[in-house]
């Protein structure tokens, strides 16, 4: 039987020979590492065109986020039972490979025989026998000697052992256990690594939290309040969250607890005018627009009109009437001037590693030095847009101090009508470090990794 390679397979015969949730897990995975394409965009739609039941959805997402978050760990036993053969394979056996060991180290429920008997069958399929041979023979030998698997000794090279054995890249671990040693980076990355839980922002316009949380309890949603805001609940998982009338009645947005830190720090009030310059995917845009209670005006910045149409339908199912969309480059935008600019700048993403553990294979440390210098350019821009007493709020969702207070501090150097107010007036305490600057870690607060910073302008003189 002649074996055509995967990209020449018309794309309808493709999607039968990737059927079934591991079959598509591998399909995304290839996708995720051949191109530019993020996991949360290939998933979604993966997961609208399909016609898979709840439970395979559940299983195929806990199988790419699963195998992205430990990648590292993975590879690492895998070259070891291949005696090296496993890196130089082609991407469909190596993604294979890896579904089947993440099920066979991670997920109890599923039998080994089942996870090796499904990615057998699947390389029967696509690849012919001798190299389903193979994969059969290398997984079976993991399992007869699953006890043995050693990996490097911390005591030897702390970096390596944390890399590999917590799954994360080398460039990663190396900066951080240079920043936090290697205890707090240890638990850094075990936090990092952890399936995330689910935050709920409840919309006060429509509902108080006190009938909101009887709502849950009526409907059995298990829940609990937040340490830091208390217009935000955690659940352990909301299935079928889109049909739920608690949603589509816009009683609430999935939000993480840090992002609505920037928006307690710019503290909107009713009838401001406020410009969120890099406002997609919306989450502190409408989070503004509900703490102005409808008044006043959000001009929501972003260069994407797709992205701006997803704005709109947040905003319309929350019941929001004073958002303003606009198609522009935050980093050229002309406007009249704001009581309140937002600038959630674009960053490396290294807060959210447990929601979006794909950005940990995406990102090398020199795309920290590009993002710095398209940081800088939009709070430059930012600056212009406030008017004078007004607030500019700088946030990231990543912790490296490039992105976060070396951009500020660069930014305070050179304009002295701008001064930094202590974040702690604003937020809890517990989330403002030394500086006065806004700073989560996941191992630290329980919530994304994120930073902001409020800086008032002052009065021409």
């Amino acid at each position: 039987m002649e074996i055509l390679p995967p990209d020449t397979i018309p794309a309808h015969a493709r999607k039968n020979l990737y059927s079934g949730p591991r079959g598509i897990a591998v399909r995304i995975l290839n996708r995720v590492e051949r191109t530019d394409s993020y996991l949360d965009k290939v998933l979604d739609m993966e997961l609208k065109s399909g016609d898979l039941s709840d439970l395979d959805k559940g299983l195929l997402n806990e199988l790419v986020h699963g195998v992205l978050r430990w990648q590292n760990r993975l590879d690492w036993v895998l070259n070891g039972f291949s005696h090296g053969n496993f890196a130089k394979s082609e991407i469909n056996i190596k993604n294979t490979l890896r579904v089947a060991l993440y099920q066979i180290l991670f997920l109890d429920r599923v039998p080994h025989s089942a996870a090796v008997n499904e990615g057998v069958e699947f390389i029967k399929r696509i690849r012919g026998e001798k190299p389903a041979g193979l994969v059969n023979a290398v997984l079976r030998n993991i399992i007869r000697n699953i006890e043995g698997i050693r990996y490097p000794l911390l005591e030897e090279d702390p970096v390596q052992h944390l890399a590999v054995y917590y799954s994360h890249p080398h460039w990663m671990v190396r900066r951080w256990v240079a920043r936090f040693g290697v205890e707090e980076t240890k638990r850094f990355l075990i936090a990092a690594n952890e399936r995330p839980s689910l935050s709920l922002r409840i919309n006060r316009l429509k509902i108080d939290p006190g009938p909101f949380l009887r709502l849950l309890e009526e409907q059995g949603i298990a829940y609990s309040g937040s340490r830091y805001i208390d217009y935000f609940v955690r659940v352990k998982s909301l299935a079928g969250i889109g049909q739920m009338d608690l949603f589509r009645g816009g009683m609430f947005t999935i939000q993480d607890e840090s992002a609505a830190l920037p928006c307690l720090l710019l503290g909107p009030r009713p009838g401001d005018r406020v410009i969120d310059l890099c406002a997609a995917p919306g989450g502190k845009t409408t989070n503004i627009a509900e703490m102005m209670k409808n008044e006043g005006e959000v001009l929501a910045i972003d260069r994407h009109e797709a992205k701006l149409a997803l704005i709109k339908a947040s905003c319309d199912r929350l019941g929001l009437k004073n958002v303003t969309l606009q198609a522009a480059d935050a980093s050229m935008l002309e406007a009249e001037s704001a009581d309140r600019v937002l600038l959630d700048a674009p960053c490396s993403g290294l807060g959210v590693l447990a929601k979006k553990p794909d950005i940990k294979w995406k990102r090398d440390v020199s795309d920290i030095l590009k993002l710095t210098k398209i940081q800088t350019g939009l709070i430059e821009n930012a600056a212009r847009l406030v008017k004078p007493h007004g607030v500019l709020v700088y946030s990231t969702c990543t912790v490296e101090p490039d992105e976060n207070e070396e951009i500020v501090g660069a930014f305070l150097g050179r304009h002295p009508e701008f001064a930094l107010e202590a974040a702690g007036e604003f937020v809890s305490r517990d989330l403002v470090n030394a500086a006065g600057f806004v700073e989560t870690f996941p191992h630290r607060h329980g919530m994304d990794g994120s930073f902001a910073a409020r800086l008032v302008k002052s009065s021409p003189h």
